[in-house]
């Protein structure tokens, strides 16, 4: 019978993992599942089937030792899934330039390689608005993430500096959606479509993480978020076994913030039925394999 391993990282204390939940479907069908971090320097990866990337949860910090590790395991004889080919290009979110070539509505963004101070002051002028949020565009977790407000973001001069100065960072315009509505996240487990949730950020905070004191609700999504989501997926490169769509309103549409196929939480916890859907993909996947 197969055996999986569940790529993790180190130290999750401070996170919230669902993916054990999937472990006693896998065990029902006869599949062994283990949890590795990819850290680990001595685990042959050869005696998996399958090796599904999961809570890697700080490979933003290590981008460049994590990509080995995925090619160390592409090499051997388990699968890698998603696949490397995929995980490549969303590692940075310039997969986002990708998506809105091919006609997906995207949160409107700037880019930049080299931080100064008109990089901003332009990007406020641009998006004639008074606040923006800066991030880098290879970041996890909303590490990194300043929300700027056009009245004193120079008071927060030194720590844009010192975060970006030889970094490439995206700028985007604050979203009062976000707040007010919050994000939803459509999730997809080989190709078709699971559930849905939506993530709203603390009072007095603009991050919907759960780490960050940001509250999940399931909810119905309407056609106009499917059909976007959908054709988020078809813009891919290739085939993901997982994919997680996050959409937020723009203006009077919606528009993607990203596109999750490396690492995200998929909330298991908020559908008692995803687990099973999760499972019922890699089945397929598998027997399409035999």
């Amino acid at each position: 019978m197969p055996a999986i391993a569940f790529l993790s990282t180190d130290h999750l204390e401070d996170f919230f993992v669902y993916d054990e939940l999937l472990i006693p479907f896998f065990n029902d069908i006869g599949w062994s599942v283990e949890t590795i971090s990819w850290h680990s320097q001595s685990e042959n990866w050869d005696r998996f089937d399958y090796v599904i990337v999961r809570s890697t949860w700080d490979y933003q910090q290590h981008a460049e030792a994590f990509l080995a590790c995925l090619t160390q395991i592409d090499a051997s004889s388990a699968t890698l899934l998603n696949p490397l080919p995929l995980i490549q290009w969303n590692i940075e979110k310039h997969y986002l330039k990708d998506l809105q070539d091919k006609g997906v509505p995207i949160v409107r963004t700037r880019w930049s390689n080299a931080f100064n101070n008109s990089v901003i002051d332009e990007a406020f002028s641009h998006f004639n608005c008074d606040t923006v949020v800066v991030k880098p565009t290879l970041s996890a977790n909303a590490d990194d993430t300043f929300k700027l407000s056009v009245s004193n973001w120079h008071e927060q001069q030194q720590a844009l500096s010192d975060t970006f100065n030889q970094r490439d960072f995206m700028i985007q315009p604050f979203l009062n959606s976000v707040v007010e509505e919050g994000e939803y996240s459509l999730f997809y487990f080989g190709g078709k479509y699971s559930h849905a949730i939506k993530k709203v950020p603390q009072k007095g905070d603009f991050r919907v993480q759960e780490e960050h004191g940001g509250s999940l609700h399931p909810v119905a999504v309407d056609e106009e978020q499917l059909d976007i989501a959908q054709k988020a997926l078809s813009a891919m490169p290739c085939e993901a076994l997982y994919a997680r769509v996050d959409l937020v309103r723009q203006g009077s549409g919606w528009a993607i913030m990203e596109l999750e196929l490396i690492e995200p939480s998929l909330y298991f916890n908020l559908d008692e039925q995803s687990p099973l859907r999760f499972v019922d993909a890699l089945i397929s996947f598998h027997l399409n394999r035999a």
